[in-house]
């Protein structure tokens, strides 16, 4: 059963003050285990899961983005970002898009982007390996699940579970001020590999799964660093193994960053102590789904307008690139295997590329991924963006945009800037 314990935190004598060097007792917190049905949902927070599963479903029908692959790859980098900014990493998506071009050790890019946006980057990249190689797997492991921290920390010096004990908010010290002290380290592999083996089962319908998966890893708290990027980049593995979103992200942290009240209130509402079949613990549990499940709701409804918006995005593109073509003497409409209509549909996902990317994207020559570029710069759709000596960058300024502006309004708990002001720091407007 989930309970309290008690343990005894040694003074520190070496530490700078005398709040910071004092000893004490403190109460790690270690929750139920959660296979075998012993976390009961209520009748109506079931409902509304189903509900909350049906627009789901309606979003993944979206022609979004001349494919809803488009949409997929768009929301990936804009959910990376959002979760990333939930624990105070502030950087540009231009910035993000160059780490990750130098991520790539395709070329020597070595300025123009900032520690912060390095790490942003490798959270792009374990979210997309969040929902590529963990849902390949025939049944995830607590070794998978360490494999994301690593990518998202590759310099973290003590990758891995937890050896020592871990707390949140308090001084730097000692736990005893903290908000939550997650499990002592001995009780972390076993939660792990039952949570593990949770995520291979499919005892809930899959938004509840998604949503007890997190929250139960949020409160292990496994790693040093890390936990709420993983923990987060978990949700959309749990969703797209139980096939509820094939090709698309939900914007789940985008919505969870603007009412962060709610997503704490709705985790500390989970760590109920006793019997899990209890009131109490009933109540705590479908407190937390109600948070996710109302967010989920939102993320859908926020999903389909950016799915709108890059439609439209690319009816312009398309537009601009026919009037550019006509304007050179060739056919208005390139074929649909050729290299530059491949590159135009990756773009959401690639918004700064090299010829050296493009072709290893594309599997084509480098003149061939030359000639695609030069030919939307032409059309005015990538910009040429020198990135270091002898290599030229190429961005779709539109998507950074689409992303700063996507930002901006979902910084306002009314979804519009316009009606609310933002609750947080937000990016300036585009200015061109």
């Amino acid at each position: 059963m989930a309970a309290y314990l008690e343990a005894t935190w040694p003074a520190a004598w070496d530490a700078p003050s005398r709040r910071d060097r004092r000893g004490g007792v403190y109460r790690p917190y270690v929750p139920d285990r959660v296979t075998g049905g012993s976390l009961v949902v209520s009748p109506d927070v079931a409902q509304e899961a189903a509900r909350a599963e049906h627009v789901v479903r309606r979003l993944t029908a979206h022609s979004a983005g001349h494919s809803v692959d488009g949409l997929a790859r768009f929301l990936l980098r804009s959910e990376a970002i959002a979760s990333s900014r939930i624990e105070g990493l502030q950087t540009s998506p231009q910035q993000v898009a160059l780490a990750e071009l130098a991520a790539r050790h395709e070329i020597g890019v070595s300025k123009g982007f900032t520690a912060t946006a390095a790490l942003v980057a490798n959270n792009v990249t374990a979210l997309r390996q969040a929902v590529t190689e963990l849902v390949a797997v025939e049944a995830v492991t607590t070794a998978d699940i360490v494999a994301l921290q690593r990518v998202l920390l590759p310099g973290e010096k003590h990758n891995g579970l937890r050896e020592v004990q871990n707390w949140v908010g308090g001084g730097n010290w000692h736990p005893l001020d903290a908000e939550f002290v997650p499990p002592p380290p001995e009780h972390v592999r076993p939660l792990m590999d039952d949570l593990v083996s949770y995520i291979n089962t499919a005892e809930h319908a899959p938004l509840v799964q998604a949503a007890l998966t997190h929250a139960q890893f949020e409160t292990i708290h496994p790693f040093t660093d890390g936990n709420g990027r993983v923990g987060r980049a978990l949700v959309h593995t749990v969703l797209t193994r139980r096939g509820l979103t094939p090709h698309a992200i939900l914007p789940i942290s985008l919505v969870l960053l603007t009412r962060s009240d709610a997503y704490i209130e709705g985790l500390t509402a989970y760590r109920y102590a006793g019997d899990p079949r209890s009131a109490e613990a009933r109540q705590g549990v479908n407190a937390w789904l109600r948070v996710f499940l109302a967010a989920t709701a939102t993320a859908v409804e926020q999903a389909e307008r950016f799915a709108d918006e890059l439609d439209e995005m690319h009816d312009e593109w398309s537009e601009r690139h026919r009037r550019f073509r006509e304007s050179q003497g060739l056919r208005a409409v390139p074929r649909a295997d050729s290299a530059v209509a491949r590159l135009l549909n990756l773009l959401p996902s690639a918004p700064l590329v090299t010829a050296r990317t493009v072709q290893s994207l594309l599997s084509v020559t480098h003149p061939a991924a030359r000639q695609a570029l030069e030919e939307l710069a032409g059309a005015g759709i990538l910009h040429p963006k020198q990135v270091e000596r002898n290599t030229t960058g190429y961005l779709a300024r539109d998507i950074f945009d689409l992303l700063t502006l996507t930002e901006r309004r979902l910084a306002s708990t009314r979804w519009d800037t316009r009606e609310s002001s933002p609750g947080r720091i937000v990016p300036a407007r585009p200015q061109r």
